[in-house]
Parts: C-alpha cells; structure tokens; sequence
C-alpha cells in the first residue's frame, strides 16, 4: 500500500506537534517554483500563541533535518493556526466553534442550500444552532446532523458584542439604576 509524503509527514510530526500540547490539522507541501513549501498548521483547545508556533517550529524543523524526510531538494518550512475563517471538518473543530458564527453547505439530501448560523451546543450526532433573525424578528433554533453538513465556516464578526461586553453593559445600567435610586433617596430625606 503507498502513502502520500503527506501522510508519512503527518506520521512523523504528529507526535512532536502532540507533544507541544498541540493538534496538528494540516500538512500540505507545494511546489513554488524549484522549491517546496511545507505547511504545518496547529491548534489547541485554547488557540496557539506565537511562543508556541516558534517551539513546535524549532521542534519540526530538527526533526525534518535529521530524517532527511522532504529529500535533498530545499524547502520552506511554514507553520501556523488555522486562522479566523476556518473550514470546520473533525468533530473538535464544531467545539472550538461554539458561540461563533458558521456559514454552512447543506448537503442535497437535507434540501442542499446555504446557512449562516451561530453554533450554541455540539455533541456526536450533530450541532444545536441559532440562525439570526431578519429585520427584527426573533432568532430560531435549528438542529444539524453532521451528515447534513456538506461544509463548514467560520464567518468573521466585526461589531458582535461578546458576552462580557454585554454582562459590562448590564452592570452599568444597574450601577447607573442604583446610582439614580440613591438620589431619590437623598431628595426625600
């Protein structure tokens, strides 16, 4: 049975990216020109910092180097995370992306077609959503199996208020409330 490089280069860093505390999603090699670029993207539960990438870098590197695994010819080697719009396909990817905003492809058996919604709760079968409302109306909750799910994205928000923004807009209001609420008590007095 042969294997793609890119499978036996999966096999060999793997276990070096694991040991970073790191998930190794992607191993790509393209050819530019007379070179190779081969691309190591990872990730964790909480996102990769920069200390990180550089570690499990300096890591792959050493290891490439002393099993000659990419051959004689020169390549670069480029490691990084997913990035903000990332196509979601394992089952801990749908998890990293809870409470964020995904576009998904529906498959032709689930009726085909596109859906912008915010994913709420994940679990083995599929993911529990929130597909905004339009022009004022309320948002609607919606079930996706995975096997509806043809692809996946995550959307880039540029004004969504998380959820701290929100707990802080609130407990403003409640101190300017009670701020309001003593001052009334004074005038009475």
């Amino acid at each position: 049975m042969s294997t793609t490089l890119s499978e036996r280069l999966r096999e060999l860093l793997e276990p070096l990216v694991s040991s970073q505390d790191l998930d190794l999603e992607e191993v790509e090699i393209e050819s530019v020109g007379r070179k190779r670029v081969l691309r190591v993207v990872v990730d964790s539960e909480t996102g990769a910092d920069l200390d990180q990438i550089a570690d499990v870098s300096r890591a792959l590197s050493a290891k490439l180097d002393e099993t000659d695994a990419m051959g004689e010819g020169e390549y670069t080697l480029e490691v990084g995370t997913p990035g903000a719009e990332r196509e979601l396909k394992e089952h801990r990817h749908y998890v990293r992306a809870t409470d964020r905003l995904v576009k998904f492809q529906l498959t032709e058996a689930s009726g085909a077609g596109e859906l912008i919604a915010r994913i709420l709760k994940v679990d083995d079968t599929g993911v529990d959503v929130e597909v905004p409302g339009v022009k004022g109306r309320k948002p609607t909750a919606k079930r996706l199996a995975f096997e509806d799910i043809a692809k996946a994205r995550v959307q880039v928000e540029f004004n969504r208020k998380n959820k701290t923004d929100e707990q802080d807009q609130h407990d403003e209001q409640d101190v300017r409330e009670e701020h309001e609420t003593h001052e009334e008590n004074a005038e009475e007095a």
